[in-house]
């Protein structure tokens, strides 16, 4: 989960003027980053060789 001040320092480090598509997306992209880090520290993750097998489904 984002804390406020994250989210804030986001939006402050913004242009004066911007999209609100592009605060969003910054957004995302930081809990996305933010959920990563708590994936590996948990280790809930694939090695790189597993994701390569499951990626040959799809490839």
């Amino acid at each position: 989960m984002l804390t406020k001040e994250e989210v804030i320092s986001t939006v402050n480090a913004m242009p004066k003027e911007f999209e609100a598509e592009d605060v969003i997306e910054k957004i995302i992209l930081l809990n996305k980053i933010h959920i990563g880090r708590k994936q590996s520290e948990s280790g809930t993750v694939i090695s790189i060789e597993e994701a390569k097998e499951k990626l040959k489904k799809w490839l």
